[in-house]
């Protein structure tokens, strides 16, 4: 049995969770999410608490079972309390700037690199070097992140570029004098 599928998740008061078909729709304050459940996948809904449960023994049934279950918990804390990412740059000159709802990034190139952030998601920039994506989707919120820190990934002789607060970046040695 899977250790995180077996798991009961917990609705809190204020949101309310249908599901319709294939499809299961979580309603709170934040907004309203909606994830595509594989048919197969059984769930009951009841006093609230949502159980996943699956219909077979077999592997493709195993594998579904705990990311249904994250999927749904994933919707629910989206809903109550939200995802953030934050990002960290570091390099002589480097530096964000929000203008508006567009975020620019000065990296060293030519030009600067303008992000509009899509639906649903919001950035702030607490500090040039800061930048904070935040959401009620965990998997756009994680996508946005990434597609910031690509802009320019933390490079492994001086540590500069973009990276995720906290994240360790390998260094290396220069060259070597003989």
């Amino acid at each position: 049995m899977s250790r995180v599928g077996k798991m009961p998740i917990l609705i809190p008061a204020g949101l309310e969770v249908i599901r319709e078909g294939d499809k299961m729709m979580v309603k709170g304050p934040k907004g309203v999410l909606e994830e595509k459940i594989h048919p197969d996948m059984k769930t009951t809904i009841e006093e609230g608490v949502i159980r996943v449960e699956r219909p077979s023994d077999n592997r493709f049934h195993r594998s579904l079972h705990g990311l249904t279950r994250t999927l749904i918990q994933n919707m629910i804390v989206g809903l109550t309390d939200g995802f953030q990412k934050q990002l960290e740059i570091v390099g002589v000159g480097y530096r964000a700037e929000l203008k508006g709802n567009v975020v620019a990034f000065y990296l060293g190139y030519s030009h600067p690199i303008y992000l509009v952030p899509p639906e649903g998601i919001s950035i702030e920039v607490p500090a040039p070097t800061q930048v904070v994506v935040r959401g009620i989707q965990k998997a756009l919120v994680g996508q946005v992140a990434a597609k910031i820190r690509s802009f320019r990934p933390p490079e492994p002789y001086k540590g500069k570029g973009i990276r995720y607060q906290n994240e360790y970046v390998r260094r290396k040695a220069g060259k070597a004098t003989v």
